[in-house]
């Protein structure tokens, strides 16, 4: 193990959020919208307006380009390898694990540097501070001790998180009961054990878990308290809640038994149009589609001034996808 100062070091560098590097404003703006494209699954958009961060210093935007560049060529790239190598170079452990993945010590000798292997180098970046009590290290550590093919150390990590207040964590917990982890009697205290940690990722903020949990009560038919969770996750900026509304305003016909208020077409189209033209959604565009005729022009022109107005004020919009997902 490397000396535990050394590891500390490492970890405030990852768990900062600027990466232990103050951006000037200009390059922090280009970075939110650089982060803004790539969690709206804009991801080819998003290079330019990381890249300033990157070559700053900044360890989570040279994530992210090394995630774009993969994502964008379905594998490993030149681009991508060498982004990750910096990230890891600045203590990033998710770019630790992509480099692993990828072979990147045993096929192009980019290696840790000490020893050969870069999950091991990642267990070290954030096994101290999760050791310390950090809820987010220890959410990350579920990540590590999965490449290592280590269930129970892999669960056990999870649990801490997520009784520590992760929120992303808690999210996951609540997946990973729901998907068949753990011993439940029956099928309903499985759903009920997983709804509780919907719910308690949803009652920290967490937009995913909001959705989430309006699924779950929407599927038990308690429709009021779902269409409440679908409007916190949509002000949260989830994107697929956000057309949920719009689409339950515009033609709730069409949405079915999920839409609990009076349809509102032109609040509906205003929702859908700001949606399609900050992410460029398909759902929404076809969804206005085919609801066009519910409108007059007049109308139609109302809805869109209305959603220039969101477009300046709302946050932005996200799909939330994982940090390290696929």
């Amino acid at each position: 193990m490397i000396p535990v100062y050394k590891a500390l070091v490492l970890a405030a560098l990852l768990f900062s959020p600027i990466s232990g590097w103050a951006l000037d404003a200009e390059t922090q703006a280009a970075k939110d919208e650089g982060m803004r494209l790539y969690n709206a699954h804009l991801r080819s958009q998003a290079p330019p307006y990381l890249e300033p961060a990157a070559e700053a210093g900044d360890a989570e935007a040279m994530y992210y380009l090394g995630e774009t560049h993969r994502l964008r060529h379905m594998g490993m790239t030149r681009e991508a390898l060498a982004w990750y190598r910096r990230a890891a170079e600045h203590g990033e452990p998710y770019a630790m694990l992509r480099l692993h993945q990828g072979g990147a010590c045993r096929l192009g000798d980019v290696c840790p540097g000490k020893g050969n292997d870069w999950r091991q180098a990642a267990l070290e970046a954030t096994l101290p501070l999760a050791e310390a009590g950090d809820p987010a290290a220890m959410g990350v550590l579920f990540d590590v001790y999965n490449s290592f093919g280590q269930p129970e150390e892999t669960v056990s990590w999870l649990e801490r998180a997520s009784e520590a207040g992760h929120a992303e964590s808690q999210y996951r917990m609540g997946h990973l009961i729901h998907d068949g982890y753990g011993n439940y009697p029956d099928e309903a205290l499985r759903r009920e054990e997983a709804e509780g940690w919907y719910r308690r990722a949803a009652e920290l903020g967490y937009p995913p878990a909001m959705n989430r949990l309006s699924a779950l009560l929407s599927q038990r038919e308690r429709h009021e308290e779902a269409w409440e969770w679908r409007i916190k996750a949509s002000e949260g900026g989830h994107q697929g809640s956000r057309i949920n509304l719009g689409w339950c305003y515009l033609n709730p016909d069409e949405r079915g038994d999920i839409c609990v208020e009076e349809q509102d077409v032109v609040k509906g189209w205003a929702i859908l149009h700001a949606v399609s033209k900050e992410t460029d959604s398909r759902t929404a565009k076809n969804v206005m589609d085919r609801s066009h005729d519910l409108l007059t022009d007049e109308q139609r022109e109302q809805a869109e001034a209305l959603a220039e107005e969101w477009l300046a004020k709302e946050p932005p919009l996200s799909q939330f996808p994982p940090r390290f997902g696929f």
